[in-house]
């Protein structure tokens, strides 16, 4: 396909959720879309439980940075984009050049950065927020 639509995963950190949104969609549905992904206040490094957990599933997002938000703004063309947490929806831009209406998407999920407990309890909630991601992406594409 050689025009493919370009889709957005944006979240306050860019670390966990946009994230692994960005390599799943890549893995399953690459072939017809071009994945970014990016953050209103972007973390220093792609958060290591995200990639654990995504390596688990035999995708690798460690040479994924986090990238902030005007690195796309006005400059990329954007078919899609999905804002997968609260506080991005409530501070990114209302308009995006070019987007088509009902092409923004707001799934929120569960900011895994913020999980308490042991490490085997916080890859519990990566893993958890990852499949939830997966599942979603999957109703959305019919993959």
């Amino acid at each position: 396909m050689a025009n493919k639509e370009t889709v957005l995963f944006l979240c306050t950190g860019n670390s966990c959720r946009s994230q692994m949104g960005e390599g799943l969609l890549r893995d399953m549905a690459g072939d017809r879309y071009d994945v970014i992904s990016a953050g209103m206040d972007p973390a220093d490094q792609t958060h290591p439980m995200a990639v654990q957990v995504m390596q688990e599933i035999g995708i690798d997002i460690s040479a994924q940075e986090p990238t902030p938000l005007r690195t796309y703004l006005g400059k990329t063309h954007v078919h899609w984009l999905v804002i997968v947490c609260d506080n991005a929806n409530n501070t990114c831009p209302t308009v995006w050049p070019g987007l088509a209406d009902g092409h923004k998407l707001f799934w929120p999920f569960d900011d895994p950065a913020h999980a308490t407990g042991t490490d085997e309890e916080k890859l519990a909630v990566f893993r958890r927020v990852r499949d939830e991601i997966s599942t979603k992406l999957r109703e959305w594409t019919g993959r």
